[in-house]
């Protein structure tokens, strides 16, 4: 990357102080860029979930490995859930996706509860593992909460066999469903149910492919805190973790060190990320530790408020830039993680030398995160979320341990928000949609900058610098003048 002014700024700089150039190209089509990473996670996207408990879960790291991201299990889940997680998520179909399922003696207000943790909105109604019917909302609207399922499903289903699937191929079920007029294909092996397969599932896996470990099942990564590393580093090896995140707010101090050097004795062979830091020197710190990607980003996440209480922290874009230079020297990586709002910023992480982009609160407003769905009072629906270093997540990480005037000491302090509302995109209500947002806007950044790769992009990406006008002449008028 270079600035078209040829000059490193003297100021440091966030994703909204930049723009990109475009450059003369020879790429025709976005579909001609590889947006797979090389920092030795095996992602085909540079994504990836972050730790966060309001975000990243068992449906989030299924779905995001599926379209060739990794979701990072927090710190905070015992280690007996973490190992069942990633059981459940390796299990998982790469391409059928999982749905939700009922039994016919279920009733419509447990359908409506369940509905909102899949996108493709809709349960398979199961007897055994046998499918029966499906139930949508539509099916649901206006019947007594209390009747049974059997009473409002459809029978009239499209199954296909998962031989069928592999013999004739994903388009040939496109156009089967295309052709009966509905978006969802109950899948089945023999009579037992195995998932389900809808149109825009169908095209998201023609144009995605999913992050798979050595033995073709979906990736997944877990973080330790600093605390008692090595025993939990050893479980999360032993459940079968594709990636260890040794995280703290403040990465770069003698104890991340320490922990570090243990979980790399204990896992010489698992990617090991760690942070978060945001100089140079943090970086090779680490990477003398053991670190084989570091983590840049102190206090631009949306739900963080360490910059308003401490004023400790750095322009991201800047920390990436300098953090990624030094990581690059070393033959090492970093992830950003925290400050993007819009896929322009990623994008721009990206051409700042970072090899993934780690989302967090973009992402808490999706049926995937683990919440459950609000209604505000107005239709509009959302999801709790709460930052790692707020009182809320403190008192989750501490619960039982040490005495109750402990626990009450450490609750004074906090440095996150522990409720904020993350509302549902209508148009965008899934996380793959937002990854359809991310990719489409970084594909094209490629394209603009003539690069086939993230590699070529990062070498090829010409930065100008803006004034705030200059970044809101390049927004959108949604309404008129």
């Amino acid at each position: 990357m270079r600035f078209l002014t040829g000059q490193q700024p003297t100021t440091d700089l966030t994703y909204g102080d930049v723009f990109l150039v475009p450059s003369r190209s020879d790429v025709t089509s976005r579909f001609d860029v590889d947006l797979s990473t090389d920092d030795g996670t095996g992602t085909t996207i540079p994504v990836v979930v972050a730790n966060m408990t309001a975000i990243s879960g068992r449906r989030m790291a299924e779905t995001v490995a599926r379209r060739g991201g990794m979701a990072i299990i927090p710190q905070d889940i015992p280690v007996e859930i973490v190992a069942d997680v990633v059981a459940g998520v390796k299990s998982k179909d790469p391409v059928v996706e999982t749905p939700v399922t009922v039994g016919t003696h279920d009733t419509v207000s447990t359908v409506l509860t369940l509905l909102g943790k899949r996108a493709h909105r809709a349960a398979v109604v199961v007897e055994g593992r046998r499918p029966v019917g499906v139930v949508t909302e539509g099916d649901c609207a206006g019947a007594d909460r209390f009747l049974q399922v059997s009473h409002v499903m459809s029978t009239d289903l499209i199954q296909v066999d998962v031989s069928q699937v592999e013999r004739d191929g994903l388009p040939a079920t496109f156009e089967l469903l295309h052709a009966a007029k509905v978006n969802l294909a109950v899948v089945v092996r023999g009579e037992e149910l195995v998932g389900v397969l809808t149109r825009k599932g169908i095209v998201r896996s023609t144009i995605y492919s999913p992050a798979l470990d050595a033995g073709g099942r979906l990736r997944i990564g877990a973080a330790v805190g600093i605390g008692d590393v090595a025993a939990k580093t050893k479980d999360l090896l032993a459940a079968g973790v594709d990636a260890l995140v040794v995280d703290t707010a403040h990465g770069h101090q003698t104890r991340m060190l320490q922990a570090l050097e243990l979980v790399r004795s204990a896992a010489p062979d698992v990617p090991v990320v760690a942070g978060n830091v945001v100089t140079a020197d943090g970086v090779r710190d680490l990477v003398a530790a053991g670190a084989d990607i570091l983590k840049v980003g102190v206090g631009p996440g949306a739900m963080c408020t360490t910059r308003m209480m401490t004023a400790v922290g750095r322009p991201q874009f800047s920390a990436v830039l300098e953090c990624a230079a030094a990581a690059r020297e070393l033959g090492k990586h970093v992830w950003a993680d925290g400050g993007v709002r819009h896929p322009r910023d990623v994008a721009l992480a990206l051409a700042a030398g970072a090899s993934q982009v780690m989302i967090g609160s973009w992402f808490a407003g999706t049926h995937e995160s683990p919440g459950d769905l609000h209604d505000d009072g107005t239709g509009r629906f959302f999801k709790d979320s709460f930052g790692m270093a707020s009182a809320r997540a403190v008192a989750a990480r501490t619960a039982g341990a040490g005495s109750a005037f402990d626990r009450a000491r450490k609750a004074l302090y906090e440095e996150g928000i522990s409720s904020g509302k993350m509302y549902l995109d209508p148009a965008r209500p899934g996380v793959e949609d937002l990854l359809d947002e991310i990719t489409s806007g970084l594909r094209s950044a490629c394209t603009y900058a003539g690069a086939r790769t993230l590699g070529e992009f990062a070498d090829r990406a010409v930065v100008g610098l803006q004034s705030a006008a200059g970044y809101a002449e390049g927004q959108p008028v949604p309404t008129s003048w």
